[in-house]
């Protein structure tokens, strides 16, 4: 009875809202009908969430009516961020939801009623489906001529939805003309210059039939990716686009993104090893990771294509043309349980296989902390030798006994730093810099142990929870297991603990700040609450997800919170990330404000103002002459220029223009660089494993990789796009300069300038104490 409701639901929702003479006007094509019905859990799921919600949330803050309506329009661009596929037609039939919203989801009845979720999901295939419809009898009948002065909007997320179908027809039609002119750019680029190093066989069908292949391909791809998906897909999004009604940290996991967090916090999953990548309807391996059940193994090698996915004894499930993500949820399982591949070996002429695999832990030593030592010949010796730590998370067991022993119950981000230290100090590292440019954050407690290795015993950040009480979490060990200058590199990406541990190593005088013009701003702590733990069900194995929410704001040792402003560097560096609207805690939805509280006691160590002004005037001078930072300056312009238009060009000789242009300052830039005298120094990479042993390993070799740094304009559009679009519709396709070109060999090195510039700024520094005779051999000035 249940599942014909919601049949007859969905079909309404897909067909009883459309026009159907317009329905059947774009297509002859059948599509597979999609029906996504709720699961006998769902509405119990909801409520709960809601009710936890209202009671866990930093805010306290009923789901009443005002927040019924953002949650419908937060799930409304969830879906359709870009405005493309929703009708105001279908945005009217769905405001009788709007004024509901709250009483649906939160009732006497402690069970949800999840309609909106799935009638609306249920347009929103059908419009995708007409899109796809639309795109396909375009690409057959359509002249595509670029010689107008026509330009595209690569990022409609702040404009209307279209009125009626005409309106989605016109927007449907301009994307697809913008994206059928990067193809042919980049095809008719490829075929005139080659790139370096491949052996791709040259197509001869004509440059319109590979287009329409690829752009048919691509669409239908992407349309039968929604037939992989089921109704915790859905409440997935819904949930979540209510949790970000609260603020925009607060997430419903469900039980595949639930998978996910746990193993980017334990830098670890159960599994066989293997990276997977979605090629052309298959999953096909490509590469092996060192240890895991799949290369001991030696049965499966990477372009190997896995067809079939079997449990134990169970029968197995096709996996052809299947959401990768669904197919990763398959392989993946607890340690010491079997999972059987059927695969088509990368020769085709091969037979098909059955390979039988144990799963085990796989570590991701990829996440973890690593280190560099620059050696700087000619140097004095306290300055000779650098050492770089690079961040990219904070990490720790979840779920680990309180008495587990640190250093043998799982990866700890500040057991790695210390070790990586120990190293620095046994190899006479004058200085150190903390690279936390792309730290999103993680465990609280790993970001107070890890501030306390620099520190000795003191508050590192204060806490304030929704009832209004202040608690201040301090370094409780009065040892430090490095003393020595330090700077803590920082960019608009690093967040939450990251900004923990720059905020109180800035408060305590002990380390120089220095990056982009604030850090991210996010100053909140979230618990995760496993949904099963409150709610009673019959099969207690069952996953029905957990829910991330925001229940505390913290606090630099100062008193100021961090949300929304982040953390001032000392020494600010030039970036594009400077002049982006669209990263940071403000540009977010409803974040939290930002206030201040009374400062805890705490002894600071002034070890940076006292050299600030030198370390600014150095700097700034360099920058100021610095050819790279020339190059950041014009990128800087150029990105500017392009947020401010936020369209591109559909003439293709205006395109042919602009990438011309940007191809000779590209390679005009390469040509500067291979040109300029190669640094001296030599860089020794330091893992986690070659800490422990004596000595440094050989220094890196020196390559001609191509380069991405931030002068070149390929890294730029892909900021772009990043900032700018979910549809990648500001992606260039490079272009051509001729008798400019510069072959793979010619390639110069990559740059990173602002860690190039740390690391003068370092020198700096340190020569800077020992003037003053703080420093010594021993760092005795802490």
């Amino acid at each position: 009875m249940i599942q014909n409701y919601w049949a007859g639901v969905l079909t309404l929702a897909i067909f009883g809202t459309l026009p159907l003479r317009a329905e059947l006007a774009v297509t002859n094509v059948p599509f597979k009908e999609i029906h996504i019905m709720p699961g006998p859990e769902d509405g119990r799921v909801a409520w709960k969430t809601a009710q936890m919600l209202e009671g866990l949330h930093f805010s306290h803050h009923a789901l009443d009516a005002e927040f019924g309506s953002e949650f419908m329009d937060f799930y409304l661009e969830k879906l359709d961020r870009q405005h493309l596929l929703f009708l105001q037609s279908d945005l009217n039939s769905f405001e009788r939801f709007r004024t509901n919203l709250d009483h649906l989801t939160l009732n006497a009845q402690k069970k949800a009623d999840v309609t909106p979720a799935f009638e609306i999901f249920a347009c929103f295939i059908a419009r995708q489906q007409q899109r796809v419809a639309y795109v396909e009898d375009l690409l057959q009948h359509e002249k595509f001529e670029f010689k107008t002065d026509e330009r595209a909007a690569i990022n409609r997320k702040d404009l209307p939805y279209p009125q009626d179908l005409d309106e989605a027809h016109k927007l449907w039609r301009q994307i697809l003309r913008l994206e059928y002119l990067q193809e042919k750019l980049g095809i008719e680029e490829a075929r005139k210059n080659p790139p370096a190093g491949t052996n791709t066989v040259k197509s001869t069908k004509p440059v319109h039939e590979q287009i329409v292949e690829t752009l048919t391909h691509r669409y239908q791809r992407n349309l039968r990716m929604y037939a992989d998906l089921n109704n915790q897909d859905v409440m997935g999004e819904y949930l979540t686009s209510l949790a970000h009604v609260y603020d925009p940290h607060s997430d419903y996991f469900n039980k595949e993104a639930l998978d996910q967090f746990t193993i980017s916090m334990n830098l670890a999953l159960f599994g066989i090893g293997a990276e997977l990548r979605f090629d052309d309807g298959y999953c096909k391996i490509s590469k092996l990771m060192p240890g895991g059940p799949a290369a001991k193994g030696k049965q499966l090698k990477p372009g190997d294509r896995i067809v079939a996915v079997a449990q134990s004894n169970q029968p197995p499930v096709d996996v052809i043309e299947m959401n990768l993500n669904k197919t990763v949820q398959m392989i993946r399982g607890p340690k010491g349980t079997e999972v059987q591949l059927t695969v088509i070996p990368e020769n085709d002429s091969a037979p098909r296989t059955v390979i039988s695999l144990i799963r085990d832990e796989i570590p991701l030593p990829d996440s973890a902390a690593k280190g560099k030592i620059i050696e700087l010949p000619g140097r004095a010796a306290d300055s000779k030798r650098l050492g770089v730590i690079n961040l990219p998370s904070f990490y720790a067991p979840m779920g680990a006994p309180p008495s587990a022993s640190r250093e043998t119950s799982g990866v700890y981000t500040s057991v790695d730093v210390a070790k990586l230290l120990k190293k620095f100090k046994s190899e006479n590292v004058g200085g150190v810099i903390l690279d936390l440019r792309y730290n999103g954050g993680g465990s609280l407690d790993e970001a107070i142990k890890l501030a306390g290795l620099f520190i000795k015993e003191g508050p590192v950040v204060q806490v304030k929870d929704s009832n209004g009480g202040i608690y201040v979490l301090p370094d409780r060990d009065p040892s430090t297991i490095y003393d020595g200058p330090l700077i803590v590199l920082t960019s608009r990406f690093s967040a939450s603990a990251s900004e923990i541990v720059a905020a109180a190593l800035q408060d305590y005088g002990r380390a120089l700040i220095v990056g982009d013009i604030s850090t991210h701003g996010k100053g909140t702590v979230q618990s995760v609450n496993y949904l099963k733990d409150y709610i009673h069900l019959e099969d207690p194995e069952k996953n029905t997800g957990a829910l991330k929410v925001t229940v505390q704001k913290f606090y630099r040792a100062s008193g100021i919170s961090t949300q929304l402003k982040g953390v001032l560097p000392d020494i600010v560096l030039p970036s594009v990330w400077n002049f982006s609207k669209d990263i940071g805690e403000s540009s977010l939805e409803h974040p939290l404000e930002c206030d201040t509280i009374k400062s805890a006691a705490f002894d600071k160590l002034d070890l940076v103002q006292p050299y600030l002004g030198d370390l600014l005037k150095f700097s700034s001078t360099r920058v100021a002459t610095n050819q790279e930072f020339n190059y950041v300056r014009d990128d800087i312009e150029r990105f500017r220029k392009r947020e401010a238009d936020k369209t591109v060009s559909l003439n293709e000789k205006q395109r042919l223009k602009e990438m011309a242009e940007d191809k000779a300052r590209a390679d005009a830039q390469k040509k500067e660089r291979l040109a300029r005298k190669e640094a001296d120094e030599k860089v020794y990479e330091i893992s986690l494993k070659q800490a422990d042993l004596p000595g440094l390993p050989a220094p890196v070799q020196k390559t001609n990789a191509p380069a991405l740094a931030a002068a070149d304009p390929d890294a730029l559009d892909s900021a772009l796009a990043a900032t700018n679009s979910r549809t990648h519709l500001a992606r260039r396709v490079p272009g051509h300069s001729p008798g400019n070109s510069l072959t793979a060999d010619e390639e110069p090195a990559p740059v990173d300038v602002n860690l190039m510039e740390a690391e003068h700024i370092l020198e700096d520094y340190i020569s800077l104490m020992q003037k003053r005779g703080l420093l010594t051999a021993t760092h005795s000035a802490l």
